[in-house]
């Protein structure tokens, strides 16, 4: 029978990576108890193990796309934590409305200084637009820029931006297209800076979960939300929204999207960044809108993430001595094991970046969708 290290040397060589080899992407072992916890827990024993310093590899970010491109991660079985996953996730709503503050807590308010850094000046936490763009700033703001033309926006609509973040296109939809908008979010943090980035525009903020809300909206957007959702809010989520749109209006959502459809999310990242966060597949959310909305387009640039996420992590690492009194050595290979991984995942193509338009169903001139 085959050793661990020998079954986790193999599995690497599909993928043609060779522990302690020359190449950016072969992985430095420095503990030997790393292929055992690899084989034993698949990518929660790697990430728990690189935060322990059990090994490093020079580009961690094409390690894993490569891990991934080749199915390395498919071929090792299924482990208890998984099997635990799974059965939590098909018994338990870990999203509901107490669990939602909770999760939302326990990962963004983890210290705005760090975000600040990371994100740069606009704030914002979600896949950028590199399409005629060169910086991450300008990437973000042609983002924005987007999701307003998508939405079709003239001054003096109402906006309802769903999970704010820190108000960034709450400020640029009021300032750029003269709306009035309402954000809301569970975070506190988040609430806090973004009530103070838009108090002089036409922009309230609300700490509120999306069932609590009530209104009538010319248009309704989310951003980064639908990832901390969960399965069985979907319907819940949609309704909602249907029912706080205004007639011939129009709704965006912008998620990341699995390529298939799980109710269960990676065990690393649950326990380490996202808590109670599934990322959806297109599937999950046409499923939950049947004969309620209509989805007038669906634009895919997932390798924007990509370089989103490499820009984040050049950020986070440029500015981290600024910080570091904060954080200690753990959490900063945490931090770059989510970055770098995500980012590998983009560039396998293993997950998506998906921009929605929804309308409700009623006679309607044909959406004009832009890019």
């Amino acid at each position: 029978m085959a050793t661990a290290k020998e079954t986790i040397e193999h599995l690497l060589s599909l993928a043609d990576i060779k522990p302690n080899g020359s190449r950016p992407f072969d992985i430095q072992v420095h503990d030997e108890r790393f292929y055992g916890r690899v084989l034993a827990e698949r990518t929660l024993g790697l990430g728990e193990s690189y935060m322990d310093g059990w090994w490093d590899v020079r580009r961690l970010d094409e390690f894993i796309a490569r891990v991934i491109s080749a199915g390395v991660h498919k071929k090792i079985r299924v482990t208890p934590t998984m099997v635990r996953s799974f059965i939590r996730a098909a018994l338990f709503n870990r999203q509901t409305k107490e669990r939602a503050t909770h999760n939302a807590s326990y990962h963004y308010n983890i210290g705005n200084d760090l975000y600040e850094r990371m994100l740069g000046p606009s704030m914002i936490y979600s896949c950028a637009y590199w399409r005629n763009a060169k910086t991450l700033e300008d990437a973000q703001m042609a983002k924005l820029d987007l999701i307003c033309r998508k939405l079709h926006l003239k001054k003096d609509m109402t906006l309802l931006d769903i999970g704010c973040g820190w108000g960034g296109f709450a400020a640029y939809a009021a300032r750029n297209y003269g709306v009035t908008v309402t954000g809301i979010s569970p975070a506190a943090e988040q609430v806090e800076v973004a009530r103070e980035r838009t108090k002089n525009l036409p922009v309230t903020i609300l700490q509120k979960d999306y069932r609590d809300m009530t209104g009538s909206f010319d248009r309704i957007v989310s951003i980064g939300m639908l990832e901390h959702v969960g399965p069985k809010n979907y319907k819940t989520f949609f309704a909602q929204n249907k029912s706080m749109l205004k007639d011939g209006g129009i709704m965006l959502h912008h998620t990341i999207g699995k390529n298939f459809s799980a109710n269960y999310a990676d065990p690393w990242i649950d326990r380490y960044i996202f808590p109670g966060g599934v990322i959806p597949s297109l599937a999950h959310i046409s499923k939950a809108v049947e004969k309620k909305l209509i989805i007038e387009d669906v634009h895919n640039f997932g390798p924007d993430y990509e370089k989103t996420l490499m820009a984040w992590h050049a950020n986070f690492v440029k500015h981290y001595s600024e910080i570091s009194k904060q954080y200690d050595e753990r959490f900063y290979r945490m931090w770059t094991f989510y970055l770098l991984s995500c980012a590998g995942a983009f560039r396998a193509r293993n997950l998506q970046l998906l921009q929605i338009v929804m309308r409700k169903i009623e006679p309607s001139q044909p959406y004009e969708a832009v890019r």
